[in-house]
């Protein structure tokens, strides 16, 4: 099965879990309009790349696991929207949760998907109960504090922040969270593949930024100049396009580099190769062509 559809499966039952009848109905079409359909699934699909490089022998947990991530993905973008943030009208090119159910039901509906991913994990417990911990630990330390996405979001409510620093914690965390629970879900080491997970969110929060200035609001499906409205640390804006770019094929180079002995550690090379070619702005890409 591709692993998008085997991604929207395992969300597809988790939302009838947290949807079944009897909850408020409004609420039900919150979780649903925040997770479906998604964009493109990219922590995920990186869960599961790893878990299967590592081995893949615990399908039921890495795939719990991969869903747990982008549930906490879709919720992190649910309060990033809203209007005491970054007051976001659209998002994956159709109004935002808050500007479709308003600001309470957002609200709530993001707290929802962040205790639906952890009692997604739970649900998979039966299939590896020892690695289930180690899972858990991966997925939660990309999300709180002091390094996770929460404190991402937190360091721009502060007087100053070290750029490195604050896209480490807004975007990094739950790419990191998404290299380490896969490992840890295919019974191999979570820290040796953190550092990938690192670069790999860092890349890709420097070519958000090189979006925000580069790309249209219709081509990404959400606002763009928000980094200049809104002040916030920006690879584009402190290095500048040019610096930006070098950044971004500096850090890809040292993802790459830093991908640990596995069984499936060529296979995996190729994956990401071929994803971090569609980092690139696809401004700058024709421009390269």
């Amino acid at each position: 099965m591709d692993a998008t559809v085997r991604i929207d499966q395992i969300l597809g039952e988790a939302l009838a879990r947290a949807g079944a009848s009897g909850g408020p109905p409004l609420l039900r079409e919150a979780l649903e309009y925040a997770v479906l359909p998604g964009g493109a699934r990219v922590r995920p699909r990186l869960t599961l790349a790893v878990a299967a490089a590592c081995g893949g022998e615990h399908r039921g947990l890495a795939d719990a696991a991969a869903a747990a991530i982008e549930l906490l993905h879709c919720a992190s973008l649910v309060h990033d929207d809203l209007p005491c943030f970054d007051n976001a009208g659209t998002r994956r090119g159709k109004p935002s949760v808050h500007a479709a159910f308003g600001e309470r039901l957002a609200v709530l509906a993001g707290d929802a998907l962040i205790v639906l991913a952890f009692e997604t994990l739970a649900h998979a417990a039966a299939d590896a109960p020892a690695r289930l911990a180690p899972v858990l630990m991966c997925v939660a330390g990309g999300v709180g504090a002091p390094h996770g996405i929460v404190a991402g979001q937190a360091w721009e409510c502060e007087p100053s922040v070290d750029l490195s620093q604050y896209q480490q914690a807004k975007t990094g965390a739950l790419f990191a969270a998404a290299t380490m629970a896969g490992a840890a879900a295919g019974d191999g080491d979570p820290q040796t593949w953190r550092e990938l997970g690192e670069r790999l969110g860092e890349a890709y929060q420097v070519a958000d930024d090189l979006r925000d200035v580069l790309a249209r609001g219709d081509e990404l499906g959400k606002p763009v100049g928000q980094d200049v409205a809104l002040d916030r640390p920006s690879a584009a804006r402190e290095l500048g396009v040019a610096g930006a770019v070098s950044r971004l094929e500096e850090l890809l180079a040292a993802a790459m580099a830093s991908i640990p002995p596995c069984p499936g550690r060529e296979a995996l090379q190729a994956l990401l190769m071929a994803e971090a070619a569609r980092f690139l702005p696809k401004e700058l890409a024709q421009r390269a062509a």
